[in-house]
């Protein structure tokens, strides 16, 4: 496989990586440049270790993959999302103004979350006898730079728009 297509499949790996940098700069209240960098290693970790978790796992649990996958990332996902309802539905019961907090055991949820399709990729490069470690790496590396630019992007957002997105999102 070309170096090309490598870089091509780490963006689309990434997309979702960088969104959810996006809304925690966004939401995490005064977050710092090393609650940035936690969001970038673990987002690289999780994106760069699932391709070779995947590849290893070879074409032996393809069909498998290919319907579990989906699934329990959606689950991941519904779980995060409710919580994050959950939590501001009780601050607004407090009189308290939504404020994020940082967590790791939510990043490394989400770190997992965001990359099962990486773990998919990784049984089609197995499926393909195309070797892991250059794109395990490759999509590692985009998804740090993703979840940093992610952040930046959001917290840049925050300052600008300041409670406005709040207003609208009590509209709806």
């Amino acid at each position: 496989m070309d170096l090309i297509t490598i870089f091509i499949i780490a963006i689309a790996l990434n997309m979702d990586t960088i969104s959810i940098s996006i809304t925690k700069g966004f939401t995490i209240k005064n977050i710092n440049t090393l609650q940035s960098l936690w969001f970038g290693i673990f987002f690289g970790f999780f994106q760069g270790f699932m391709p070779i978790l995947g590849w290893v796992s070879g074409v032996e649990l393809q069909h498998l993959v290919s319907k579990i996958a989906p699934w329990l990332a959606f689950i991941l996902l519904v779980a995060i999302g409710l919580k994050m309802i959950y939590e501001s539905i009780g601050n607004d019961k407090k009189g308290i103004a939504s404020e994020g907090q940082f967590s790791f055991k939510e990043l490394a949820l989400l770190g997992i979350a965001t990359s099962i399709d990486a773990f998919a990729i990784g049984v089609t490069f197995a499926f393909l006898n195309t070797p892991i470690v250059v794109p395990a790496i490759i999509i590692g590396l985009f998804s740090f730079i993703f979840s940093g630019t992610g952040i930046v992007i959001g917290k840049k957002m925050g300052q600008l728009f300041k409670d406005r997105f709040e207003i609208v999102g009590e509209l709806f």
